[in-house]
């Protein structure tokens, strides 16, 4: 039976719905997949936790052949979509994604899991997504109880990546490495897919679409009650005056689709940053025809495999 409207204190179709009593109904995301070995990619995968405080685990990456040899691979720490609201780690639409991209890139991912909103309002993510990092980092000397870690990676290439609210944090843990050193912890690019930024206003086309920018401003209204609002640094990153100053890497990668509102935002960010005065290289690479998120989706599609093609070989080249 469907809910009444009066039985609904917050209906944020399709990702969730707040009830009158507290509860919350999730209506994307919630599907879990238990870690192992892919026979598609060959690629092993396991969560461990990374802080007792929280009960927060990551899922962490190796491909296949790592075992067979002594070189250490560049990490890749991923940060998941869905509006800092659904979604987790351990989706299989994450699983499907990391499998393919650490095959195809040869390198170690770890997918870090946070608490959402509205149980765990921002920052929260924010906090977790630090915490786990620090976590990683603490790895670097080889001496920590997680083996993938010590063995596998190699601390001196690092990069941080996410989807849509995903990509928001990365950016957001990329300002915070410059400002608290990570011991033994080289952040060398961060990769930002469909980037969740938004301002009062309006970029390129989004003046077209208020009702579309009236539902991204109450998905950010709901993960983060007490925002200042659209131009909150924390979702307009762009226009403060700081940015570009504390970005702590020297190499970004903006992926947008062609048929994405936050497309603007992407292509924003990028001319920005340019004329920001940061020393580094930032490139888009823009989907055409593709909607947000796409590449979860239509993994399969010929757009979404240049796109792992395309992070794969942006690693590489900046290998140490």
């Amino acid at each position: 039976m469907e809910p009444t409207a009066s039985e609904i204190r917050i209906d944020a179709a399709p990702l969730l719905r707040v009830y009158q009593d507290g509860r919350i109904e999730r209506l994307l995301g919630s599907q879990t997949v238990p870690p192992g070995l892919d026979p598609k990619t060959n690629v092993e995968s396991k969560d461990v936790v990374y802080s007792q405080e929280t009960a927060q685990s990551v899922r962490i990456y190796v491909p296949g052949t790592v075992v067979t040899s002594a070189q250490k691979l560049p990490l890749l720490v991923y940060f998941h979509g869905g509006g800092f609201c659904i979604e987790t780690a351990f989706s299989p639409t994450y699983q499907n994604y990391l499998n393919a991209l650490v095959a195809e890139a040869k390198i170690v991912a770890v997918s870090v899991d946070y608490r959402r909103a509205p149980e765990h309002p921002i920052p929260a993510a924010y906090d977790d997504s630090w915490t786990a990092l620090k976590w990683v980092a603490s790895y670097y000397d080889g001496n920590g109880p997680e083996q993938w870690l010590n063995r596998y990676v190699d601390f001196e290439n690092v990069y941080l990546s996410g989807d849509s609210a995903g990509a928001n944090i990365a950016h957001h843990i990329a300002v915070k490495t410059s400002k608290e050193k990570l011991d033994g912890m080289n952040l060398v690019g961060i990769i930002l897919t469909h980037p969740f930024f938004w301002g009062n206003e309006p970029v390129g086309d989004e003046v077209k679409n208020p009702a579309v920018r009236a539902i991204i401003e109450g998905i950010w209204r709901l993960a983060f009650p007490t925002t200042s609002g659209s131009d909150d640094p924390l979702i307009n990153p762009v226009d403060d005056q700081s940015f570009g100053s504390f970005l702590g890497c020297k190499r970004v990668l903006i992926c947008v689709a062609e048929k994405d509102i936050l497309k603007y935002r992407g292509w924003y960010y990028c001319e920005k940053l340019k004329n920001s005065g940061w020393d580094g290289e930032v490139e888009v690479m823009e989907a055409e025809g593709e909607v947000h998120v796409f590449h979860l989706s239509k993994p399969c599609c010929s757009n979404a495999v240049a796109k792992v093609k395309k992070v794969a070989e942006f690693m590489n080249q900046g290998k140490a």
